[in-house]
């Protein structure tokens, strides 16, 4: 019996001189963005999401019914409002999504497409406190309609063509520079000229 007290003593001192020497470390280097979020932080960051739906909404199926039309609908939505993190593909290889704490997710692999549809409609809906995740719906039966058609194109990335990705980079929105460049590309192939070479510092 004391042996086992001294035992967990022991375990606990561990504990305590680990906790104390990671807030140290902590507190010496700081938190930052860059760095590559733990195991534990992504743990922490997969319960997180399925946490984020209401138990009464995660085993919801899509009520939208799934149609030709839906997905081009779906595919215009995330490609004006989701690309920027996302990617069209959604595998999150974007400036914005690989420089967030936790990184955007790769949607085509199993940690997200094993979520519920309830749970996808909840975090595009609602969002995830604590990433870059915002809260796309306001409540209105507009908004819950287009998160349920997201969740359709959410599903569908696995298998998204090439052509798909060419016709949503059309749709992603554009900076000043970026839709002159644009309109100078397409004043050329209608007979103009030849569009001005962007400027390299």
């Amino acid at each position: 019996m004391r042996r086992r007290t001294k035992l967990t003593i022991l375990v606990l001192v561990v504990i305590v001189l680990g906790g104390v020497g990671l807030i140290a470390s902590t507190l010496r280097y700081g938190f930052s963005a860059h760095d590559r979020p733990t195991m534990v932080e992504q743990m922490i960051a997969g319960q997180l999401r399925h946490w984020a739906a209401p138990s009464d909404l995660r085993d919801v199926k899509n009520p939208v019914p799934l149609t030709p039309d839906v997905l081009v609908e779906a595919r215009a939505h995330f490609a004006d409002h989701c690309a920027i993190c996302h990617g069209n593909d959604g595998k999150g290889q974007t400036e914005m999504g690989q420089h967030m704490y936790p990184r955007a997710p790769d949607m085509t692999l199993t940690k997200t497409q094993s979520l519920t549809d309830g749970e996808l409609f909840s975090i595009i809906e609602n969002g995830i406190r604590l990433t870059g995740m915002p809260g796309w719906g306001n409540g209105t039966p507009e908004s819950g309609r287009g998160s349920w058609t997201l969740v359709h194109f959410v599903r569908h990335m696995p298998k998204i063509t090439a052509a798909e990705v060419a016709e949503m980079e059309k749709m992603n929105p554009k900076s000043p520079g970026e839709y002159e460049q644009m309109k100078q590309e397409e004043e050329f192939l209608e007979g103009g000229e030849a569009p001005a070479l962007p400027h390299h510092h």
